[in-house]
């Protein structure tokens, strides 16, 4: 039998039945089908949402970053020096914070709280400066930290980060000391987080045996004496020697400066002789022409002083410091001088002491005659001075 047929077949029966009992077979049928449409639906929905859970739970192993902690040994000696490796791996757009290490970091039982190790768990601590301890900066107790590098970002691909962070420690004690987790702050939008790293930090720390039987400690010994050597002393002997060259040097100078009259380095030829510079001063004082504005005590004090330094350089008499009549004295026991010469000094030498003392005031013939006696006292005296010379050249 063809399918035509058995169609037909099964179709006569319905169409021969009453309109009662098709209504029930329609109904039943839409039922089946509502019920098959309905357990479609719940396998798309059971599908959905294993998808969803999958896929999130996916992302949220992608995006949550990822926290290592080494040391570089597992054993050191007391006062070596070990670093401290931290690595990150996380989101370009999230944020990852390293601890910051007090002095002193305070936690008596070790470092397994990573907030003690930190000094993050003492709030008081870190919002009062004042309050914080000083000394060696600790990144737990006994575990010194001597250098903190800078972080170092590496990118892996396009979303994701490496963050290095490392720390040189070393420890002045031995023992076995434990660290723990090593913590970091982790914030991403509104989620703020510590983050730990997987295994636990430990550091064995040994020290040096000592045997006090072998090993017995000494005392310093002194300073060792050893024989004074030329080339320790060569370099004063020189300085002592240049010194007193100096020395002889400045001598020789100032000797020579006295011969020459007071000219150090040449030039000057011999001395003036006295009776050149008291006519000199003679002349000069007379040009002056004191008396005519009435300065007639400074006009005698001038003559007076040029007399006085001549007859000390002449006869080698201290006139500078003698009286008017000292100096009559002293002139007349020379026996160089004569009478009309003597008699002339002295009325010059009481005309000015009356003049210096008594404010006696001369008249112009006095004044003049005053300074012709002194001119005349110096030419008159002179030729002894150069007789004597010539004999003791002679």
């Amino acid at each position: 039998m063809s399918r035509g047929q058995q169609t037909h077949r099964h179709c006569e029966p319905v169409g021969r039945s009453n309109p009662g009992n098709f209504a029930t077979w329609i109904a039943s049928g839409r039922a089946l089908a509502m019920t098959g449409v309905a357990r479609k639906i719940l396998r798309v929905a059971f599908a959905v949402a294993a998808f969803s859970i999958f896929n999130f739970q996916f992302s949220i192993a992608q995006i949550l970053p990822t926290l290592s902690a080494k040391f570089d040994r597992d054993s050191i000696v007391i006062g070596d020096q070990f670093s401290l490796e931290v690595t990150v791996e996380k989101d370009v757009m999230q944020v990852v914070d390293f601890p910051s290490f007090d002095a002193a970091a305070e936690n008596p039982e070790g470092a397994e709280n990573p907030e003690n190790a930190s000094g993050a768990g003492n709030p008081e601590r870190a919002q009062n400066p004042d309050t914080q301890p000083t000394g060696p900066v600790e990144i737990a107790p006994g575990v010194e930290i001597l250098r903190e590098f800078p972080a170092d970002t590496l990118p892996t691909d396009s979303r994701r980060q490496r963050i290095v962070k490392r720390w040189l420690l070393t420890v002045w004690e031995a023992g076995d000391y434990s660290l723990g987790r090593f913590p970091a702050l982790y914030v991403d939008k509104n989620v703020v987080d510590t983050l730990l790293s997987v295994d636990s930090l430990r550091i064995r720390v040994s020290t040096f045996d000592i045997d006090l039987e072998k090993d017995r400690p000494y005392d310093i010994k002194p300073p060792l004496k050893l024989p004074l050597k030329f080339g320790e002393i060569s370099g004063w002997i020189a300085l002592a020697l240049l010194a007193l060259a100096l020395l002889g040097a400045l001598i020789w100078l100032l000797v020579r400066h006295l011969r020459r009259g007071g000219k150090l380095f040449g030039g000057g030829g011999p001395p003036v002789p006295p009776h050149v510079e008291a006519i000199r001063r003679l002349e000069a004082l007379r040009n002056q022409k004191l008396p005519l504005s009435g300065r007639h005590k400074q006009y005698y004090s001038g003559i007076t002083d040029i007399l006085r330094a001549y007859i000390d350089a002449r006869f080698g008499i201290g006139a500078m410091e003698m009286t008017s009549d000292e100096i009559l004295a002293a002139t007349s026991e020379t026996g160089e001088i004569d009478s009309k010469r003597y008699d002339d000094l002295a009325a010059l030498l009481r005309l000015a002491d009356l003049v210096k003392f008594a404010k006696l005031t001369p008249d112009e013939g006095e004044n003049d005659r005053a300074y012709f006696n002194a001119y005349y006292f110096v030419e008159e005296t002179k030729a002894v001075v150069e007789g004597k010379a010539e004999t003791i050249e002679n």
